[in-house]
């Protein structure tokens, strides 16, 4: 269980502060930056990497600390956009360390030690791990959690398993915003030859996610998005599947398969001339019972 929340210092009102930009020079110098999503929800850029962080009357929860020297600089814009609100906890959206490490710094920085929560299934992968940089979660859940931070609620969901089986999806109700992390993203082609996916559950997590009535979603990698993107992304790898489906019918190598199976209409995507093909070869091979 969380702490009990702190004695309020004037933190409600701080969570409805903008957290100001970055003078325009500055950010055009900086690997980083830090967009205000919603009130008191923002996300932080680490160069290709996201991590979200909500601002609440118990403290701030921050999600994926992304690793040991991005959250030196997450620290100091949590204190930028949120000056003297403590750190209440720390989320895991998944167990891979491009998104996870550097939990301890963050509390180092913050000057708070907290709980760790992410989905049960990323405890024995991480403990095995044994990594002082990404410690295990001290609070994990199964389906569903909910906390409450000084009164504000935050959800926890798991869709399935999709890139891993320990996907966390965490909503913000008040302003309907979610975080969703690798196996989703705004008009962008799947990572390469989508290495780690959880086939068939990878293409139903997707549509799962419209079960949270978010408004606006917000990824691991790339801008934000909307219910659109979802739908989007529903419709793109609906047509990878048909496409390999016939392409194996037709007796097609899988080299054949990547070099002439295209959706132009998905072709002004982000990476789509560098990882379309490589999303034809992974879907292809679980399709073929490579």
């Amino acid at each position: 269980m969380l702490r009990a929340p702190r004695t309020p210092i004037a933190v409600a009102a701080l969570a409805a502060l903008p957290l100001l930009p970055l003078p325009a020079a500055l950010q055009a110098q900086t690997d980083y930056e830090t967009t205000s999503i919603a009130e008191g929800v923002y996300q932080f850029r680490w160069v290709g990497h996201n991590g979200f962080f909500i601002v609440t009357p118990g403290g701030v929860v921050a999600v994926d600390p992304i690793s040991a020297e991005a959250a030196t600089r997450y620290a100091s814009e949590i204190q930028r956009g949120a000056p003297g609100v403590p750190l209440e906890a720390i989320i895991y959206s998944h167990q891979d360390a491009d998104h996870a490490t550097g939990a301890p710094v963050l509390m180092r920085e913050m000057g708070q030690e907290v709980e760790i929560l992410a989905h049960r299934n990323a405890l024995a992968p991480l403990r095995a791990a044994a990594d002082p940089d990404l410690p295990a979660p001290t609070t994990t859940y199964q389906e569903f959690m909910s906390i409450a931070p000084g009164g504000r609620q935050i959800e926890l969901h798991y869709v399935g398993a999709n890139h891993t089986d320990n996907s966390t999806v965490v909503y913000v109700p008040d302003v309907a915003v979610a975080f969703a992390v690798d196996f989703v993203a705004h008009d962008r082609a799947g990572f390469q030859e989508l290495a780690g996916a959880v086939f068939p559950d990878f293409f139903e997590s997707i549509p799962a996610l419209l079960e949270i009535p978010f408004e606006t979603i917000v990824f691991g990698h790339g801008p934000p998005g909307d219910r659109g993107s979802i739908h989007r992304q529903i419709s793109y790898y609906d047509g990878i599947r048909s496409a390999v489906r016939e392409a194996l019918a037709a007796g097609w190598s899988e080299d054949r398969a990547a070099a002439e199976i295209r959706l132009p209409e998905f072709s002004g995507w982000g990476q789509y001339d560098a990882w379309f093909p490589m999303n034809v070869r992974g879907i292809y091979r679980w399709m073929a019972g490579q």
